[in-house]
């Protein structure tokens, strides 16, 4: 998924807080209100944004969080991004209703169901196209979902690109909820993806009245992204479509339902000591690493075989790429807290 923004701002992302945030002093928990942010369109489909925010920008390597959906596709014609580049970064696809069809410079063309992952590895450069639209959207016809963003270490943010499918990830259960993992390891279970720094991912699905004790690793800091039901996580009460976020030193925590079944997406790792730029979809160090990026990128959609090198060309898919914005007319840099 791209940020269809057309004028980014730059966003500098650290381990630490970037503004104020609403605690629950007792227990540690910050909670990271969601912004909503449509994405392209007349009738686009709107998503709701918690990372980055100014609240925070990193739960270890996780830059970025869009949460969306249950959304008619027939109404708002759902999700239809035309290729666009990526640097720096992975990008993780997990679906709760509905379908994607993700295409890729690799040749990639794979369409994604509930259950399943698609992790992209950009590297130094890739680009991709992503498909929710009427004709894809399946029988519930809607569409539904998280998309994910992590930052790749110095070491290998500049590698190749690569594409990886799990058409089934590891499930545990754990005081009666099922824990799809989908990156790193929870609970026992492990998912086979790929992956460049300490994280885990997950779909906690918990019933109704439920207290579920989650092992954690003390080691990372965690977040929990509510999509439906009444939750606290270690007794702060998280919003859906809100984050909640806990720092390291505990060995697990404690999610408590209400009346209705909840389901959420727990996100975690070693907080990220490295401070990333983002701009756009680029995920960099410098102002000059961004502006290179976007100059190689419009040079790309021209047919200039330098910019076609680093970031491929998107097959199948019906229609052109998607220009960058303007660059601001100031250096990027990082913004006074």
């Amino acid at each position: 998924m791209t940020n269809l923004d057309p004028a980014p701002r730059e966003q500098v992302c650290t381990s630490a807080p970037d503004g104020p945030v609403a605690t629950s002093a007792d227990r540690g928990v910050e909670l990271v209100e969601p912004r909503d942010v449509p994405l392209g369109g007349p009738r686009a489909m709107t998503v709701r944004r918690t990372l980055p925010s100014r609240a925070r920008s990193l739960v270890g390597p996780f830059c970025f969080a869009d949460h969306y959906g249950p959304d008619d596709v027939a109404a708002t014609g759902g999700m239809d991004v035309p290729p666009h580049p990526h640097t720096g970064l992975q990008t993780v696809t997990w679906l709760f209703e509905g379908q994607v069809l993700h295409r890729d410079a690799l040749g990639s063309e794979q369409t994604i169901v509930p259950g399943q992952l698609n992790l992209m590895t950009a590297g130094r450069g890739v680009c991709h196209s992503e498909e929710g639209t009427p004709a894809l959207a399946g029988a519930s016809g809607r569409l539904h979902g998280v998309q994910l963003w992590t930052a790749l270490p110095d070491a290998h943010r500049h590698g190749p690109r690569d594409f990886e499918h799990v058409a089934r990830v590891p499930a545990a259960e754990v005081d009666g909820a099922r824990v799809q993992v989908f990156l790193g390891s929870l609970a026992g279970a492990t998912s086979p993806a790929r992956r460049y720094s300490p994280l885990v991912a997950a779909q906690v699905d918990a019933p109704a009245g439920a207290t579920v004790r989650l092992p954690v690793d003390p080691a990372f800091e965690h977040a929990l992204l509510v999509d439906t039901g009444d939750v606290t996580l270690d007794g702060t009460a998280v919003p859906p479509a809100w984050l909640g976020y806990v720092a390291p030193g505990r060995d697990a925590v404690t999610l408590r339902t209400g009346d209705a079944p909840v389901r959420a997406v727990l996100i975690g790792g070693t907080p990220f000591d490295e401070q990333v730029l983002m701009w756009w979809n680029f995920v960099g160090r410098t102002h000059e690493e961004v502006v290179e990026a976007r100059a190689q990128w419009q040079a790309a959609i021209a047919g200039d075989p330098a910019g076609v090198e680093r970031f491929g060309v998107v097959s199948g898919y019906g229609g052109g790429a998607l220009p960058a914005p303007e660059l601001p007319h100031v250096r990027l840099r990082p913004r006074d807290r």
